[in-house]
């Protein structure tokens, strides 16, 4: 039997994004958060160098709502950056599509961008 389910766009919200310094300890990685202890062990992190969370446009998360995604590149030069792009729910899965912005410096930083989006149970794949 055909499904007719049509991908679908979501909408989802910025939280924050930026550079770390790189000593936070936090690897490469695309995170899927869905609790508040698990984005508080993330705020806890981004945090251990200085306040980076100070910066982002909301803090506290309604888990029983939304999702929360983070993307976070290796350690770079500065001027690297990293966005998502897009999320689209298909049938059986959530699609998170991001774009590098390559740079040329000689300090290093962590890119990252975090974003929430409605809360979902499927699988959430990154490109």
């Amino acid at each position: 039997m055909e499904s007719n389910f049509q991908a679908t766009e979501l909408i989802f919200t910025y939280v924050g994004s930026g550079s770390l310094y790189g000593d936070e300890g936090i690897q490469q990685s695309n995170l899927v958060l869905n609790n508040q202890t698990e984005w508080q062990n993330l705020l806890t992190q981004v945090n251990a160098v200085s306040p980076v969370s100070d910066n982002f446009e909301e803090t506290t998360i309604d888990f029983e709502s939304y999702t929360v995604i983070a993307v976070f590149l290796e350690v770079k030069p500065t001027s690297w950056g990293i966005e998502i792009t897009s999320v689209f729910e298909n049938e059986n899965d959530i699609l998170v599509s991001n774009e590098e912005t390559e740079g040329d410096a000689t300090i290093l930083s962590q890119p990252f961008h975090i974003v929430k989006m409605p809360k979902t149970t499927k699988d959430i794949v990154f490109e």
